[in-house]
């Protein structure tokens, strides 16, 4: 895979200098940073299809970069038919130089085919500094092919910062031109 290292040079240049000024910290371990991306899929109605949930993984492995790992029932729930062990989701975590050619395409490809997009809504952030982040199909990513017979389904995308701070994250993730919604308009 090319790696694009467009962001990965922007925050280690003007980004790390610009938030240590912003938050006056003491070293550079102290500057808010990015650790790594979570990407999950619930299977829904594909849990029984084997050729579905195939499908799901190579259309994740395809937009992510790397094989998904299949996440399994931890017990048994009989009002949704599950035993336990059963395939119930899909994830991904992505790290490092492969986390930032994501971002990159996720902000600059992805977010902007989104229909009726307006921005992140700024309550998407967690208490511990993490962006949570759903979309409804995956066909907005450029990977995604419909006529492969790719199964379309939802994505939560989770980033994950090493700060405690929504303010701190806000401000690191509005540095990688990250289109949050304006709070005072709606």
């Amino acid at each position: 895979m090319n790696y694009n290292f467009r962001y990965l040079s922007h925050y280690l240049g003007s980004t790390t200098s610009e938030l240590t000024k912003r938050f006056k910290t003491n070293s550079f371990m102290e500057v808010p940073r990015l650790v790594k991306v979570v990407l999950t899929v619930g299977l829904g109605k594909a849990i029984s299809e084997r050729i579905k949930i195939e499908k799901l993984a190579e259309s994740l492995a395809n937009i992510s970069g790397q094989k998904p790992v299949v996440t399994k029932a931890s017990k048994a729930i009989a009002n949704f038919k599950i035993k336990q062990g059963d395939a119930v989701g899909l994830k991904v975590t992505i790290r490092n130089e492969r986390m930032f050619d994501f971002l990159n395409k996720l902000v600059n490809i992805s977010l902007p085919r989104l229909r009726d997009f307006r921005g992140i809504p700024t309550k998407s952030f967690d208490s511990f500094g993490n962006l949570n982040i759903g979309i409804l199909d995956q066909m907005v990513f450029p990977e995604f092919n419909y006529a492969e017979g790719n199964v379309d389904s939802g994505m939560n995308i989770c980033i994950v910062t090493n700060t405690k701070s929504q303010e701190r994250a806000k401000h690191l993730l509005t540095l990688f031109n990250f289109p949050f919604k304006d709070t005072e308009h709606g």
